[in-house]
């Protein structure tokens, strides 16, 4: 395959591979066996890839499905002027990797088939959430509000996200700040209809996951969205998870579960409820293992899906069952 192509580079593909880890040695790409769906991908943050190779190297890897949260706070006026702005940026990227995908074509390198799906190419399956991060509780103004509304007139929403509690290191708001911002964006999503994508994250000196907890009794109190909730970039273990499925939440279970000292993700992953499972990468953090370290991408949801799997098919579930109920669960949660 010429170098040249797309300048290619970007693709890392000059060995015929897409994935590399930090020492450059090849990781061959984990079999799908069902079209994959990475339920929360952020493409604004890439400090060293490009958008539109990015959703390229997605369908490569046999992503078929791509939301990505876009924050009415931290991103506009931040990184784009306008909301439109932003929704303009993503139609162009998304263009470009159509462009970049019929190069593709052109020198035999094709994303993977799944026969007897009905499935739709990717670059016609980017969709976002829009939402404000706990970060930005305090800025959710009027004025983001209005933004906000903006986000969630495109054709490209499926959902309102990502909000919620973060009680980490990096956040300083107090509790209560967080929780009106987060209830205001609850209900939201339910004069909307939509579904919600949740931030939740405990202080890691904290035993009791106050985050957790009091998220859990938010969304008893607010109802959870008809349309559904999932609890993103999950990193707990089953007794954190279980209120949440209780409620009707989904889980998403992304590269922090693969990681070496996550027992207590993979038991979680293991005891969740089948049609609870999603799949993310969280892009562009928390690469998975063969890759971490690496800037992630929505691309690396495959090691990702393939690892949820070989932990789920340790306790009796088929991997083909696994990979099915991902991509469905998708599909259900954000009614596409």
């Amino acid at each position: 395959m010429p170098q040249e192509m797309l300048g290619m580079d970007a693709l890392t593909l000059k060995d015929g591979k897409l994935f590399h880890d930090r020492k450059g040695r090849a990781k061959p790409l984990p079999a799908p066996l069902a079209p994959i769906a990475d339920s929360h991908g952020h493409l604004t943050s890439f400090r060293r890839h490009d958008a539109s190779i990015a959703i390229c190297r997605a369908a490569l890897a046999g992503v078929r499905l791509l939301v990505v949260p876009v924050d009415p706070v931290d991103e506009v006026p931040r990184k784009f002027p306008t909301a439109q702005a932003l929704l303009s940026w993503l139609d162009e990227q998304v263009g470009r990797a159509a462009e970049r995908l019929d190069e593709c074509a052109e020198h035999g390198l094709l994303p993977p088939e799944f026969p007897g799906w009905d499935v739709p190419d990717l670059v016609d399956n980017v969709h976002i959430v829009a939402g404000a991060h706990p970060y930005g509780a305090a800025e959710l103004t009027d004025e983001a509000l209005v933004r906000l509304d903006v986000l969630l007139d495109s054709p490209r929403c499926v959902g309102v996200g990502e909000i919620g509690l973060d009680f980490g290191p990096y956040n300083e708001l107090p509790a209560d700040v967080q929780e009106a911002a987060f209830r205001a964006q609850l209900r939201i999503a339910h004069e909307r209809d939509l579904p919600v994508e949740l931030h939740i994250r405990d202080n890691p000196d904290d035993p009791h996951a106050q985050a957790h907890v009091l998220a859990a009794r938010v969304l008893a109190e607010e109802g959870v969205p008809e349309r559904g909730c999932d609890l993103h970039c999950f990193t707990q273990g089953p007794d954190v998870m279980a209120p949440f499925v209780e409620l009707g939440c989904h889980v998403a279970f992304g590269g922090a579960m693969t990681f070496n000292r996550s027992d207590d993700i993979r038991e979680a992953a293991a005891l969740c409820p089948e049609e609870r499972l999603l799949c993310e990468t969280d892009a562009p953090y928390m690469a998975p293992v063969p890759l971490r370290g690496e800037e992630c991408e929505p691309a690396m949801v495959a090691f990702t899906l393939a690892r949820l799997a070989e932990v789920r098919e340790a306790g009796g579930c088929a991997r083909q069952s696994t990979y099915d109920a991902c991509w469905r669960n998708a599909l259900r949660l954000f009614s596409l």
